[in-house]
C-alpha cells in the first residue's frame, strides 16, 4: 500500500512539473514552453502565417479590380470623380501616424514604460476610430446620392440628394430602406454613440467606487470613443467642401467649349472674305487639275490616261466604274476627310460616352464598398484587440521578456495600414 501511494505522489509530481506548475515558470510563460524565446518565436510564426492568409485573402479582391478596371478603364476613371481625395488622404495619414504609434508602443512594452505604453495604445485606438468617423461620412453621403452596387444603383446628376418619398415613387424602395438611405449617418454613429455611452457610465462607477484599476482602464476608452465623433466632424468639414457634381464638370466643359467656337467663329469672320475671294480666283484653276496633280502613283501605272479618256464613252462602262474607284482610292491615299462617316466601316459599332449607369458605376462601387468595408471590419477586428492589449497594459503585464503580444496586434495592424496605402491610389488617385 505505501508502495502505491509511493508511486502515485511521484506520477502526480511529474504531472505538475510537466504543467509548468513549478516554481521555476512565471506566470506568463505557458506550460507548454520551455523558455520564453521558444513561445516569442512560436508566436511570431503563427502570426506571420496568418498574416499570410489575409494577403491571399485581399488578393483576390485586387485581381478582380485589375481585372475590372482593365475591362472598363473609363468607368472606373469616371466613377472615381465622386470619391473624396481629401477624405482619402486624411485617412492615410491618419492610418501611418497610428503605425508610428503602434511601433511606438512595442518598444516601449520591451522597456516597461507602462504609461507611455497605456498612451500609445490609446492614441493608436483614437486614430483608428477617426478614421472609421471619417468613412462613415464618405458612406452615407454616397448611399444618400445613390452611389451604390449594381441592383441598386440610382444615381441621378439631376437630383443627386432625393428624399425619402422621392426613392419609394421613383426608385420603388420601401419606406423602411428609404429611410436608412437618407439618414444612414445617423444609422451608423448610433453604435459608437451607445459605446461612448457606456463607457462615461463605467467611468463614473469606477471613479464613485473607487476602483482604481477600472477607472484607469475607462478613462483612456471614453477619449478613444469620442475620437470616432472627432472623425465625422472631419469628415463632414472636407465632405462639404469637396462634392463632385457631373452636372457642373459637364457645364464648364460645355462652357469652355462654346467660348472657343465664338472665338474660332470671329476669327474666321475676319478672314472668310479674304479666303472667299482667293478661293473664287484659284476654283476653276484647281478644279480642272485636282486629280491629275494630286494624283497618286496608280496601279495603272502610265496606262491610267488611257483607260480615263476611254472611259468618257459611254459605252464602255466598266471603264468608267474602274476610273471611278481609282479615283476613291486616291482620295482615301492622300488622308481627305470623308464627309460622310457612314459611308466607311471603321470597326467600331457603338461608342459609350456615359459610364453614370448602374450596370457600369455600379460595377466600381460594388468593387470599392467590398474593398473598403473588408478593410473596415479589419480596422474593428483590430480595435477589439486592442482594447485587449490596453487593459492589459494597464494592469501591466508586459515585461522584457513578454511583450510578444504587443508585437503580434502591432505587425497585423501595419499590415491593415499598408493594405490601405494600396487602397487609397487604386481608388481615389486614378484619374
Amino acid at each position: 500500500m505505501a508502495t502505491i501511494d509511493s508511486v502515485t505522489n511521484t506520477t502526480d509530481a511529474h504531472a505538475d512539473d510537466s504543467h509548468g506548475h513549478d516554481h521555476d515558470h512565471p506566470s506568463w510563460l505557458a506550460h507548454h514552453f520551455d523558455s520564453p524565446e521558444q513561445q516569442f518565436d512560436s508566436g511570431k510564426l503563427g502570426i506571420w502565417l496568418f498574416l499570410v492568409t489575409e494577403i491571399l485573402f485581399f488578393s483576390g479582391m485586387f485581381c478582380a479590380y485589375a481585372i475590372f478596371r482593365m475591362l472598363r478603364p473609363d468607368v472606373f476613371v469616371g466613377c472615381s470623380e465622386f470619391l473624396n481625395t481629401k477624405l482619402g488622404a486624411i485617412n492615410t495619414g491618419v492610418l501611418l501616424f497610428s503605425s508610428l504609434t503602434m511601433a511606438w508602443a512595442v518598444r516601449c512594452s520591451q522597456t516597461e514604460e507602462h504609461k507611455k505604453l497605456v498612451a500609445l495604445i490609446a492614441t493608436t485606438l483614437s486614430c483608428a476610430m477617426v478614421f472609421l468617423g471619417v468613412k462613415s461620412i464618405e458612406y452615407s453621403h454616397k448611399w444618400g446620392m445613390g452611389l451604390l452596387p449594381p441592383g441598386s444603383y440610382f444615381y441621378s446628376a439631376a437630383n443627386e440628394h432625393p428624399t425619402a418619398q422621392q426613392l419609394v415613387d421613383i426608385h420603388g424602395f420601401s419606406e423602411s430602406m428609404a429611410y436608412f438611405l437618407t439618414n444612414s449617418l445617423y444609422f451608423i454613429c448610433a453604435p459608437f454613440a451607445l459605446v461612448a455611452v457606456g463607457v462615461l457610465v463605467w467611468l463614473i462607477v469606477a471613479k464613485v467606487s473607487g476602483n482604481a484599476f477600472q477607472y484607469a482602464c475607462a478613462k483612456p476608452l471614453l477619449v478613444v470613443a469620442l475620437s470616432f465623433f472627432g472623425g465625422v466632424g472631419l469628415g463632414m468639414i472636407l465632405e462639404s467642401g469637396g462634392e463632385h457634381h457631373d452636372g457642373e464638370h459637364v457645364a464648364a466643359a460645355g462652357d469652355h467649349a462654346d467660348v472657343e467656337h465664338d472665338d474660332h467663329a470671329h476669327e474666321g469672320d475676319d478672314h472668310v472674305d479674304a479666303d472667299h475671294a482667293v478661293a473664287a480666283a484659284d476654283h476653276s484653276e484647281a478644279s480642272a487639275d485636282e486629280v491629275d496633280a494630286t494624283m497618286v502613283e496608280s496601279p495603272l501605272g502610265d496606262d491610267y490616261a488611257a483607260v480615263k479618256l476611254l472611259a468618257e464613252n459611254e459605252t464602255n462602262t466598266g471603264l468608267k466604274d474602274l476610273v471611278a474607284a481609282e479615283q476613291t482610292q486616291q482620295s482615301i491615299a492622300k488622308g481627305k476627310v470623308l464627309t460622310d462617316p457612314s459611308a466607311s466601316d471603321m470597326g467600331i459599332t457603338a461608342v459609350e460616352g456615359d459610364v453614370n449607369t448602374p450596370r457600369q458605376a455600379g460595377v466600381f462601387f460594388g468593387i470599392y464598398y467590398c474593398m473598403t468595408g473588408v478593410h473596415a471590419i479589419h480596422i474593428l477586428a483590430g480595435i477589439g484587440v486592442l482594447v485587449w492589449l490596453l487593459i492589459r497594459a494597464v494592469r501591466q503585464d508586459f515585461n522584457r521578456q513578454y511583450f510578444g503580444p504587443v508585437d503580434y496586434v502591432g505587425l497585423y495592424w501595419h499590415l491593415v495600414d499598408l493594405i490601405w496605402i494600396y487602397l487609397f491610389p487604386l481608388l481615389y488617385l486614378i484619374r
